[in-house]
């Protein structure tokens, strides 16, 4: 429903935020890791990347500096036994690039050093997230770009919107790096295109 809130920053504490927009001020979880580039800022000015969440008993906004954050989230919250702020506490205790590290290398130790986090969730994540989370961060991987996480969230949302089930299209867009033969990260255009072939 919301993709990000732009605006004034209205008030900062480590672990909530709340962004002024036009007027309406929007209350968001965040990470400590969000938090600290927060802080780096150097306009009132700033975008946030949302994930919203309704429950029968309550709504929750969560903001994240960057879209490789947020799919970092995303997939979290998709492991049996993780919720949002278990999530939420990984990615205050690890950035997004040794969280992907530990998972990739199958360092169980170092995911369960995490708050909350015992050796049977630590296992499942490690497990469960092998092949995923290469789609996400790191500072050599084209996909990780801020453009490239983009262009795969709006191809998500187009090909949701197209009537297609929602975690059937997360699991696809998921499933590949989607590059061109020459290399390069393919355009929302292209990742709808290719999506629609395989759906």
């Amino acid at each position: 429903m919301y993709e990000y809130f732009h605006g004034r920053m209205a008030s900062l504490e480590p672990t909530q935020a709340v962004i002024d927009c036009g007027g309406v001020g929007y209350l968001l979880e965040i990470t400590l890791n969000t938090y600290e580039a927060l802080q780096r800022e150097a306009g009132e000015t700033v975008r946030l990347y949302a994930h919203h969440v309704v429950r029968e008993d309550a709504q929750q906004l969560f903001g994240f500096y960057d879209l490789a954050e947020r799919e970092m989230f995303r997939i979290l919250i998709g492991v049996s036994g993780v919720g949002n702020q278990t999530a939420r506490i990984m990615l205050s205790s690890l950035t997004v690039e040794q969280l992907r590290t530990a998972i990739q290398t199958q360092d169980v130790k170092a995911i369960q050093r995490v708050k909350g986090i015992g050796a049977k969730t630590a296992q499942r994540i490690a497990l469960e997230l092998a092949d995923k989370v290469g789609l996400v961060g790191g500072t050599t991987a084209a996909v990780a770009s801020g453009a490239a996480c983009q262009a795969r969230d709006e191809a998500m949302t187009a090909l949701t919107m197209l009537g297609f089930a929602k975690p059937a299209v997360e699991k696809l867009l998921l499933s590949s790096d989607w590059r061109r033969d020459d290399g390069m990260a393919m355009t929302v255009e292209e990742i709808i295109k290719e999506g629609l072939k395989r759906l």
